[in-house]
């Protein structure tokens, strides 16, 4: 883990840690890193042209400074007319580590989420085409909306609920945390030998069918069941 040395004379002031409210506490959760699970969903995976077979878990990342709070605007991003909504169930880890066994991986969730994986599908899909990564698509400014997290201590670890988004009272998606290909415990330990996973990491579990694009204007509310919700609007 890193230490900040508070001798350090920086060129310019340092940009403010990004961080989450939690429920019934007055402390924040200030994040590391955000992980997003690609296809973790049968269904999602078949409407966006792939095999649904369990095959090996695949991540990318967005910038902790992309996240906005519920309640607040998603602004429609530059250099897209295809812009997505993905409603995803967020894990908040509070310590980590590299090689995590499954049946330790519980361990080290602090709390649990809602959030949305913003996507401008248009480019995400040029830079599949030409086989690059997909920043353009997925690590935009603003595109990690998150809801305030809810303790584990609280409501343990949630393994079925509905997972519904609804776009100006519409239902979109709508899916339940029993269909995740790859469960909570298997996404920790498999990334954690990828990647060494730190207290503050964010995990964006993966979305269900039903994805599609927003416009201005549009109110975005997603559910989680046993978790929380969070209200977005794209401005």
């Amino acid at each position: 883990m890193t230490v900040m040395n508070q001798n350090v004379s920086y060129a310019f002031p340092p940009h403010a840690v990004p961080h989450l409210p939690i429920r019934n506490s007055s402390n924040v959760f200030p994040v590391h890193r955000i992980y997003c699970v690609g296809r973790n969903y049968a269904d999602h995976a078949i409407e966006m042209g792939h095999d649904p077979n369990r095959e090996a878990p695949f991540f990318f990342q967005k910038n902790p400074d992309t996240l906005v709070l519920s309640g607040g605007v998603f602004p429609y991003p530059d250099k897209s007319n295809d812009v997505h909504h993905e409603l995803e169930m967020v894990i908040a880890l509070k310590s980590g580590g590299k090689d995590i066994p499954i049946e330790k991986a519980l361990d080290h969730v602090f709390a649990y989420g809602v959030g949305l994986d913003m996507t401008r599908r248009d480019l995400q899909g040029e830079a599949k085409k030409a086989g690059r990564p997909w920043e353009i698509g997925k690590a935009f400014e603003f595109s990690a909306p998150c809801s305030e997290l809810v303790l584990a201590s609280e409501i343990g670890h949630p393994a079925k609920g509905a997972v519904t988004l609804k776009v100006n009272g519409a239902v979109k998606q709508k899916g339940d945390l029993d269909q995740l290909i790859w469960k909570v415990p298997e996404m920790i330990s498999y990334l954690s030998g990828l990647f060494e996973l730190q207290a503050g990491d964010l995990i964006y579990s993966g979305t269900p069918a039903g994805v599609g694009p927003v416009v201005r204007g549009d109110e975005m509310l997603g559910t989680v069941d046993g978790i929380g919700e969070i209200k977005i609007k794209v401005g």
